[in-house]
């Protein structure tokens, strides 16, 4: 939609209207050091084409994740998306309102989001799935409140292995709650003691599966842990990917899972939108944010799809309510589903394998680098790896960047505070990494270190 400005007399109706004086009064609120003091030194403005001009310029500038080797992760990932996906996107039957309140008029929106629902459960080895959330970090949050409505309990346990922007959201969820969330320090080494802190005051333990640093863990000894003190597992996943290969959070008994399910329907975009998958067991649905799409049959007797649960505040009493969340990512849920049907469940496990073994191509490769170190665990397309005499992994990803090639990501940028991570790097390699994208980082990280 077009930009459309309102007059002066515009504004001076509204301000009357809503009773205040000037705009300024709008803003009391917002402390004065905060504010723009000065003003904008804006370009005069251009016409039309020459924006145009100037924003390619612009974007000439990007290093594209399709034209350079591409080795970037820690919590999203490059994957090949079928042109089909986008194709299908646009067909008539999935256009509907901005919510699928009357069934009559949405009934290809219900069907993708019952079977994503489906495609979730499975994937997820839990009972139940609900229509998608926002994202894998507000879904973290989400599980973590939910964990403590179910136990009735205040403490919530977040593993050092856990990605920093799913800790953080969380976070800042509890913060004005009665809740307390308790982070552990970073744990690329995989050497944290959660079950020594599992006591009966503890609502979670959430765990990232692979973790942050890529390790992969079995979960049962946790989930026993947890479930004897009559506290809940909580796994976040934030490469769906890898289940289509590694046993799922539900068969090592997870309460909750959620994940991130970017990697499947969506590219990178420049890190937006997500889409975020919750998953629980039967026993907890009733306490699961928000929506349920179900399947019934019409007074002929026909398969239908209706909104079968819907625990919003709009809903029923705000006391009651278990969840803000207002809505659900249909579009990108609607890319996951169409991703995921074209693959089917051999050629998710054959994508996934593809991934595991292109990672393990490339850390052979990186270990004949004289001084750099691969951290110990398993993993599955992601690792982290030790640069040689603490060398600043920033700056060599800053370094390699400059000759064309994205090399991963610094464990620095996600945790600043932490010296003794400066030097790590973590590694990522799926489909799209090519023999010569490997040799290429090599043969620039022989030269560099």
């Amino acid at each position: 939609m077009r930009y459309l400005p309102h007059t002066d007399a515009d504004r001076r109706a509204m301000l009357a209207a809503i009773g205040v004086r000037d705009v300024d009064q709008l803003f009391v609120d917002v402390p004065a050091a905060a504010r723009q003091s000065a003003s904008f030194a804006l370009p005069a403005g251009q016409g039309e084409m020459a924006v145009e001009r100037a924003f390619t310029r612009m974007a000439g500038r990007n290093l594209s994740a399709g034209c350079a080797p591409f080795f970037i992760g820690a919590g999203l990932y490059r994957h090949h998306v079928p042109a089909a996906v986008d194709q299908l996107l646009s067909r008539g039957e999935f256009l509907t309102a901005y919510t699928p309140y009357q069934p009559e008029v949405s009934q290809g929106t219900l069907q993708y989001l019952f079977e994503f629902q489906t495609q979730a459960a499975l994937l997820t080895g839990m009972e139940v799935a609900n229509a998608s959330m926002y994202d894998g970090a507000t879904a973290c949050a989400e599980a973590a409140v939910m964990a403590a409505r179910v136990t009735r309990r205040r403490r919530i346990l977040l593993s050092g292995g856990l990605h920093p922007h799913y800790r953080d959201t969380t976070g800042t969820v509890v913060r004005y709650t009665e809740l307390d969330a308790e982070a552990l320090a970073p744990d690329p080494l995989g050497v944290e003691d959660l079950i020594g802190r599992v006591d009966s005051r503890t609502a979670c333990v959430v765990v990232q599966y692979p973790d942050f640093f890529g390790s992969i863990r079995d979960l049962r000894p946790l989930a026993d842990a947890c479930h004897a003190e009559g506290a809940l597992l909580v796994v976040a996943v934030a490469e769906p990917v890898a289940l289509g290969l590694i046993e799922s959070p539900g068969a090592m008994g997870a309460d909750i899972v959620v994940a991130e399910g970017q990697s499947l329907g969506m590219g990178l975009q420049f890190g937006g939108p997500g889409l975020g998958l919750f998953a629980t067991r039967d026993k907890f649905v009733r306490q699961m944010p928000g929506r349920i799409v179900g399947q019934t049959l019409d007074q002929d007797g026909r398969r239908g799809f209706v909104l079968t649960l819907s625990t919003r505040e709009q809903h029923i009493r705000r006391e009651k309510a278990t969840s803000n969340i207002c809505t659900n990512s249909g579009l990108c849920a609607l890319a996951f589903t169409m991703h995921l049907t074209l693959l089917g469940e051999t050629g998710l496990g054959r994508l996934a394998a593809l991934n595991h073994a292109l990672a393990v191509r490339l850390e052979g490769k990186l270990r004949a680098i004289g001084g750099l170190k691969v951290l110990p665990g398993a993993y599955f397309n992601e690792f982290a790896v030790a640069l040689p005499g603490g060398r600043d992994a920033a700056e060599l990803v800053e370094t390699l960047a400059a000759r064309g090639i994205l090399a991963g990501v610094p464990a620095s940028r996600f945790y600043p505070g932490w010296p003794e991570l400066r030097s790590v790097l973590l590694l990522a390699a799926t489909e799209t990494c090519s023999e010569a994208d490997m040799d290429a980082l090599v043969s620039a990280l022989t030269e560099v270190l």
